[in-house]
Order: structure tokens, then sequence, then C-alpha cells
């Protein structure tokens, strides 16, 4: 019966551990043992030299879940796989998490995925930070940011206008932060 595992690897490389896993399962005839070896990741959006930049970021960095039945060979299968450190539990024995859990953490992924609107984005700079208007009617106007509204991917921001502070709502990537 497979049973879901929490695999610790080292930071940055789940990925690989991940395709490994399944390259050594494939090569040693344990397929039908390793049922799935999964990377929690959730997609965000950042802004970045005023452009949206959609990337995938690690939601639990340094781990990998696998879907085993464990016995001997799967076991050391695993801890035998460079950049592995052992499974998730107690002296580094194997502890399998429930299936709700697992369920939660992955959802966690296709949630994120279904709803893109609700992407989590993030820009350089907060509020009170000097920006600069990049396009747009106020192009090459500054300003001081004075509200985010991340549901709508907007910035307010205060410009100076014939002399008088005017605020003005922008999206993300029309400002830049001054540096």
């Amino acid at each position: 019966m497979s049973r879901w595992y929490i695999i610790h690897a080292y930071s940055g490389f789940e990925n690989k551990v991940k395709d490994q896993i399944l390259a050594d399962a494939k090569r040693m005839g344990l397929t039908q043992l390793v049922e799935s070896v999964e990377v929690p990741t959730e997609k965000i959006t950042e802004i970045r030299r005023g452009k949206k930049v959609t990337s995938d970021r690690k939601f639990f960095p340094g781990y990998v879940l696998a879907k085993l039945a464990l016995n001997d060979d799967v076991y050391h299968l695993v801890k035998n796989t460079p950049k592995v450190t052992g499974f998730l539990g107690p002296n580094g024995k194997p502890q399998a998490i429930s299936e709700a859990e697992a369920a939660r953490i992955l959802s966690t992924r296709e949630e994120a995925a279904s709803a893109a609107p609700k992407q989590k984005v993030k820009v350089d700079y907060e509020i009170g930070d000097n920006v600069k208007v990049l396009d747009g009617p106020f192009a090459s106007f500054n300003g001081i940011v004075e509200e985010l509204d991340f549901d709508r991917s907007r910035v307010k921001v205060s410009v100076s206008i014939f002399g008088r502070a005017t605020p003005v709502e922008l999206e993300f990537e029309q400002v830049e932060r001054v540096k």
C-alpha cells in the first residue's frame, strides 16, 4: 500500500532529486512502488524593472513529497539518491503523513494555479518609497507610494502636478522604485 512520505533534500536540488528518484526507480524496476514524487510549488508574479514576471516558488524548500510503497529496496533507493539527507520523521526513520495532509499540501499548488487572478504579486517598492512613473500620461513623473492594492494590481502614487500633490492610480508595472 502506497503512503505519502516527506523526503529531506538539499535546498535548491528538489527537482533534481525528484528526477533522480523516478529515473532510479525505472532503472531498478521499482516504478510500481514509487507512485508519485512531487515538489510543492506555487506561482507568483513579480514586477521586475517594470515588467510582470511569473515564476514558480517552492513553498517547502528542501522537501520533496513522495507516494511510496515503502520496503527495503525503495528505502535504499531514496536514501542513496544524491542530495537526499533522509526522510522526515523521528531519528530519520520514515514517518508517513496522512492522505489529507498530502492533499492539503498539493492542493495548495493546484488552487494557486486555478485561481490565477489571486496569484501573489511581489513588487520591489512599498508605501512611502519614491517611485518613477514609466508610462502613461504621467510618464517620467516622480512620486511617493501611498497605497498598494494587490487584489487589483494597482498602486496609488502621489505626484506633484503644478506644485500640488495629486494622487494617481496606476498598475504595478507602470512604476519603478527610484534607487
